[in-house]
C-alpha cells in the first residue's frame, strides 16, 4: 500500500496497565511506513509516554473524561470525522459502545470493539453495568477482537466466537527484552538491598479489587511463616494502596513487604523475583503473566483468568477457594522442584512472540481495509447502474 493506514486507537483512562503496554508492544514494533496509530485518551489519564508516540510518529488526543458522557461523544465524533480515519479500534471493553457509535455516526468504516477483560461476582456493582453494557457490544462494531477465548465468548458471546467472527489477538511481549540474564538479577537485587539465596516472590499489577491484593497478602504471610528469609516485591499504584499497606502492617510484615510504586520498565524487576504470584479474581490474558514466563519466573496463577495464561508446562493454576495456605503450600512445593531456563522458543512457538504477531495484525488491518474498498466499489457499481436505468 502506498499509504500508511492511520488507525485510532481509543484507550480510555491510560494508566500505564496491561492493555496500554500490549498496544505500545505492536506499535513499537509494526511497519509504520505501513500502521500508523493515533491514541485517544480521556484527560484525565496518566503515564502517557507522549515523547514515545510522537518520535515513533503517532499522535496522543486527549479527550474529556467518558464519565461527561455526552461532551465525550461529541469530542469522539469530531476527532473522528476530521481525522477521516478509516479505522477506530476501542479498547475499553463494554464501554467501547460509546466510542463506536461516534464512529459510526462519522461514517468510520471499520469499527473494532477488542475484549482484553472479563467479571467476577465478587465485584457485582461494578458488574452490573459491564452486564447491562455486553449485550450492545456488537451493535456499533463491525469487528471482533479478543485477547483471549475467555475473553471474546465473554463479550461477544459463544455464538459468534463459534462462527469464527472474533479475532485472537494474543497479548504478545518482545522475548529477547525478557530473557533471564543472571548479571541483571544481582544488579537489580543488590540495588533493592536483597541478599542472594533470599526468596523473592513478586506482583506487577493496579491496588484495585480485581488484583486481589488483600488475599495476595495472606499467601505471602503463609510462605514466610515456612520461609522467613523471603519478602514480597509489589509494583503499581492504585485505590487501594494505603489499605494493603495498613494490612502488611498489622501482620508486621512491613521490613518483608516492598512497595515499588509504577514501574515503567518491569524487566529488570523481573529477573530479581523467584516466583511471579497473581491471584486475580478475573484477567481477560494478563500480559504480566506472559512476560514472568519469559523471564524464566515460576507463575502462580488464579485459575479464574483465561487458560491460554498458561504458556509454560511449568506455570500453576489454582482455585481461588483454597486458603492462602493450601496456595503457599503449593508454591513452595512447585518451587523446590523448579529450575529456571531459557524457555524463550517454547513461548515464542505459543504465539506470543511480538516479532511474529504484529505482522497479523498488520495483515488484518490490510485485510480489512481491503475488503471495505471492495464494497465501496460495488455500492459506487450499483449506484451507477441504478442511474443508468432511471
Amino acid at each position: 500500500m502506498n499509504k500508511e493506514i492511520r488507525v485510532a486507537h481509543v484507550i480510555g483512562k491510560w494508566i500505564g496497565g496491561g492493555v496500554e503496554a500490549v498496544i505500545m508492544n505492536y506499535y513499537r514494533n509494526i511497519d509504520k511506513s505501513k500502521i500508523q496509530f493515533d491514541f485517544i485518551c480521556d484527560s484525565d489519564s496518566t503515564n502517557i509516554p507522549y515523547e514515545e508516540i510522537k518520535k515513533l510518529g503517532g499522535n496522543v488526543i486527549l479527550v474529556s473524561p467518558y464519565q461527561k458522557i455526552l461532551k465525550y461523544y461529541k469530542e469522539l465524533k469530531n476527532i473522528f470525522k476530521t481525522g477521516n480515519y478509516k479505522i477506530v479500534h476501542s479498547h475499553i471493553n463494554t464501554l467501547s459502545i460509546f466510542p463506536l457509535c461516534a464512529a459510526k455516526a462519522a461514517k468510520v468504516p471499520i469499527r473494532i470493539a477488542h475484549s482484553h477483560s472479563t467479571t467476577n461476582k465478587k465485584e457485582w456493582k461494578r458488574n452490573l453495568l459491564k452486564q447491562i453494557l455486553k449485550h450492545f457490544s456488537k451493535v456499533y462494531a463491525t469487528d471482533y477482537f479478543c485477547c483471549s477465548e475467555l475473553a471474546g465468548r465473554w463479550l461477544f458471546g459463544n455464538r459468534t466466537y463459534n462462527k469464527g467472527k472474533v479475532y485472537l489477538l494474543n497479548n504478545a511481549i518482545d522475548l529477547d527484552e525478557f530473557e533471564f540474564n543472571i548479571e541483571l538479577r544481582k544488579e537489580k537485587r543488590k540495588e533493592l538491598n536483597i541478599a542472594d539465596d533470599t526468596l523473592v516472590i513478586g506482583h506487577i499489577g493496579r491496588f484495585v479489587k480485581q488484583k486481589n491484593h488483600e488475599f495476595l497478602i495472606d499467601i505471602f504471610n503463609e510462605v514466610h511463616k515456612k520461609i522467613p528469609n523471603s519478602v514480597l516485591l509489589l509494583a503499581g499504584q492504585g485505590p487501594n494502596q494505603e489499605m494493603i499497606k495498613e494490612k502488611v502492617k498489622k501482620l508486621q510484615l512491613e521490613d518483608y513487604v516492598k512497595f515499588l510504586g509504577q514501574v515503567t520498565n518491569p524487566t529488570a524487576l523481573y529477573q530479581a523475583m523467584d516466583v511471579f504470584l497473581l491471584p486475580s479474581l478475573y484477567e481477560g490474558l494478563p500480559v504480566v503473566g506472559v512476560e514472568a514466563q519469559a523471564a524464566g519466573l515460576l507463575c502462580i496463577l488464579s485459575s479464574a483468568m483465561t487458560k491460554e495464561t498458561k504458556v509454560l508446562e511449568s506455570t500453576n493454576f489454582i482455585d481461588l477457594n483454597n486458603s492462602a495456605e493450601a496456595w503457599a503450600n503449593k508454591l513452595l512445593t512447585a518451587f523446590n522442584n523448579f529450575k529456571r531456563v531459557d524457555r524463550k522458543e517454547e513461548i515464542s512457538n505459543n504465539g506470543f512472540n511480538i516479532k511474529q504477531e504484529e505482522i497479523k495484525l498488520e495483515n488484518k488491518y490490510e485485510q480489512l481495509l481491503k475488503e471495505e474498498n471492495k464494497l465501496e466499489l460495488l455500492k459506487k457499481q450499483k449506484s451507477f447502474i441504478s442511474y443508468s436505468k432511471s
